[in-house]
C-alpha cells in the first residue's frame, strides 16, 4: 500500500491556491478540469516531496463547507483492489463504493473518515461479485 493524497474541498480556488502555494510554499504538480462533473482538481506537494500530495477539489457550482464537509478523503494505492476489499469485507467492514470498475473503492473508518482505495496501474478486469455490488451510504 502507498499513501497517495488527501482531498480537501475549497470554496474559492484562487484564494486557496494563494494560501497553499504563495504563502505555505506548496508546488502545483498537476490539475484536472472535469467539465462533465463541473469540478476542478488541483494537486499540490511540498518542494522535493512529490509522493505526498494534497488534492484541492473545487466544485464549480459552489458550496459552503463547514469543518465536516471540506475534508474529503484519504487515498491509498493498492496492489490488488479486489483482495483488499475482500479482506475488509471479511472483517465486517462495509464497502461503501465497491470496485465496480476494478479501479476504485471507498470504505469508512470507525470515525467515519472516507478512505479511497485505488488500484495500482491499470484497472483490473471487472469481476463478480464486485461489478454488480450496490453502493452503500455515501463516501
Amino acid at each position: 500500500m502507498k499513501y497517495l493524497h488527501t482531498m480537501v474541498r475549497v470554496s474559492d480556488l484562487e484564494e486557496s491556491l494563494d494560501f497553499y502555494v504563495k504563502h505555505l510554499g506548496l508546488v502545483e504538480s498537476h490539475r484536472k478540469e472535469v467539465e462533465a462533473g463541473r469540478f476542478t482538481l488541483v494537486f499540490l506537494h511540498a518542494p522535493g516531496d512529490e509522493d505526498a500530495q494534497i488534492e484541492l477539489t473545487y466544485n464549480w457550482d459552489g458550496g459552503d463547507y463547514d469543518e465536516g464537509r471540506n475534508f474529503g478523503h484519504l487515498a491509498y494505492e493498492v496492489d490488488d483492489i479486489y483482495e483488499i476489499c475482500q479482506r475488509l469485507m471479511d472483517a465486517g467492514i462495509t464497502i461503501n463504493r465497491p470496485p465496480l470498475d476494478g479501479h476504485m473503492a471507498f470504505v469508512r473508518s470507525p470515525d467515519n473518515i472516507s478512505i479511497e482505495l485505488l488500484q495500482k496501474g491499470a484497472p483490473l478486469p471487472k469481476k463478480e461479485p464486485w461489478a454488480s455490488m450496490p453502493k452503500v451510504g455515501h463516501w
